[in-house]
């Protein structure tokens, strides 16, 4: 199996093909990596994003986020122990770095990158000023009645939208077209979905699409049901990706 070495960067939420990741950068491991990107060629500056299974996505001594009871730490993989491997869900999505834009006032930088594919984390190196994972590409199959699952994928999630607009006392603004391909829309839907960590991973390690909406389908249907017995939820966004304070 043939594998590639790029950027680590860990975070507390996951990052799916096609979606829009805004990243603000300040600590010094991942300024380290922004310089870095900026020094290749622009097709080239992709970095790879794991979701963080037990460990911190800010080290304790960042700047600006001072923890008294923390202890000192620093280094690349300052948060995630001294196994950082273990730290880390080991299926992830490789990021392209579409703008990186340094602030002169922090020396910080606004980072716009977009999942690509997906990827299988074999080993992490912490011998540089950044981690660095080996990574082997996962392939995308659609799977056994993948178009069949999407049209049932499509009707619960507008049934859902509805469910989440209605218990937040919110108007839905109508008619976003939903993608026809199936693993565009698999990974839209996890991706909008307002659902936990774990969950969204669980999602993202899918075998293939038809694996991911059977998933969703489930999923959506039980969150409407809930929803519909709530009197109301806090608000959210449904297509937007958190800002990493990093």
């Amino acid at each position: 199996m043939s594998s590639v070495r790029l950027p680590l960067f860990p975070l507390n939420s996951v990052l799916f093909p096609g979606l829009v990741l805004p990243l603000h950068v300040f600590e010094a491991r991942y300024r380290a990596m922004m310089r870095d990107l900026l020094d290749r060629p622009e097709d080239e500056r992709r970095f790879a994003v794991v979701a963080i299974r037990d460990g911190r996505e800010v080290a304790p001594t960042a700047p600006g986020l001072p923890d008294a009871t923390a202890p000192a730490a620093s280094g690349p993989a300052a948060g995630f122990g001294d196994d950082p491997l273990r730290a880390f869900h080991t299926v992830g999505c490789v990021a392209d770095a579409a703008t990186i834009r340094e602030k002169p006032a922090d020396g910080g930088y606004e980072v716009l990158a977009t999942g690509t594919t997906r990827f299988r984390l074999l080993s992490v190196d912490a011998s540089g000023p950044y981690l660095t994972g080996e990574l082997a590409e996962l392939a995308e199959d659609h799977g056994d009645g993948a178009g069949a699952l999407a049209s049932g994928v499509v009707r619960a999630f507008r049934t859902y939208q509805k469910r989440l607009a209605w218990a937040n006392e919110r108007t839905l603004t109508g008619g976003q077209e939903l993608p026809a391909d199936p693993s565009v829309l698999s990974y839209l839907v996890a991706a909008a979905a307002v659902l936990d960590v774990p969950a969204k991973q669980r999602l993202l390690e899918a075998p293939d699409t038809a694996a991911r909406l059977r998933q969703e389908l489930k999923l959506l249907r039980q969150e409407s049901a809930v929803i519909g017995k709530l009197p109301s939820l806090p608000a959210v966004e449904l297509t937007r990706q958190p800002t990493s304070p990093n």
